[in-house]
């Protein structure tokens, strides 16, 4: 049997909530975890508090730990709050990039051009679709790298990983119903990508702000808009476009 602490506890816990193995809601039991990760309880109820730390979990007395679930209300603030953060980064990343940091947005940038223009084409989107979440992410960790604040970037992430959980339970096996409709947001969304590298490339601090802060408003307005849909039809499928 393979010895294991605190910090492969905490992994193996955090991936499975991340990839939606445990959703929202979601109770972690110690004895099943301790039984499951082949460890004792005192390190299934470090590596839950370490997540409680991230967001990622709650700990209440007598009842457990649990997956983090949260009310639109609270989804909305918590969107407010990275749009506050990320568009700052990104007038950041403009100030105080490197030459190496720009080659790294714009490799993002082009493989993600790359990937619209195959998903359009592809009769199988998801591995795609896969890809295409894969590299959003990278663009905007490279934004995050090039501002050159650790502690905004850690908590940016945070917020990414958090905003990743509670959206994904309700968007993310949803059916794609309108592939023209789908096929036209993310070539948009892609143009508002080029929009934020062209101003950090210009070192156009608050235009790289400014790009930012639209692109993520209207993500945001759209999930919050389906999430309010999701809600109030819980009883059937809405075609509604995958956001990436």
């Amino acid at each position: 049997m393979k010895s294991v602490n605190t910090d492969v506890a905490y992994d193996y816990i955090r991936k499975r909530v991340l990839n939606g193995h445990f959703p929202p809601g979601s109770a972690l039991m110690t004895g099943y975890l301790a039984e499951e990760i082949k460890v004792s309880r005192t390190p299934i109820r470090d590596a839950l508090r370490k997540l409680e730390a991230d967001g990622l979990v709650e700990i209440k007395p007598h009842l457990g730990a649990t997956v983090k679930s949260i009310d639109i209300k609270e989804f909305r603030e918590m969107c407010d709050l990275r749009l506050a953060l990320e568009s700052h980064a990104a007038g950041l990343a403009a100030r105080n990039r490197t030459d190496l940091d720009l080659r790294e947005i714009r490799s993002a940038l082009e493989t993600m051009g790359d990937l619209v223009e195959r998903i359009r084409m592809a009769e199988q989107e998801r591995p795609l679709l896969n890809e295409l979440a894969r590299e959003d992410a990278r663009f905007h960790l490279a934004i995050m790298e090039a501002a050159k604040s650790h502690l905004m970037k850690k908590e940016i992430v945070r917020l990414h990983l958090l905003e990743r959980v509670l959206a994904g339970a309700d968007f993310g096996d949803k059916p794609v119903f309108n592939k023209t409709v789908n096929d036209a947001r993310r070539k948009m969304v892609q143009a508002k990508h080029a929009d934020i590298y062209h101003a950090i490339a210009a070192s156009d601090s608050f235009g790289a702000k400014r790009a930012m802060e639209y692109h993520l408003h209207e993500l945001i307005e759209h999930d919050l808009g389906s999430r309010g849909k999701s809600q109030n039809n819980a009883d059937k499928m809405l075609a509604e476009p995958i956001i990436l």
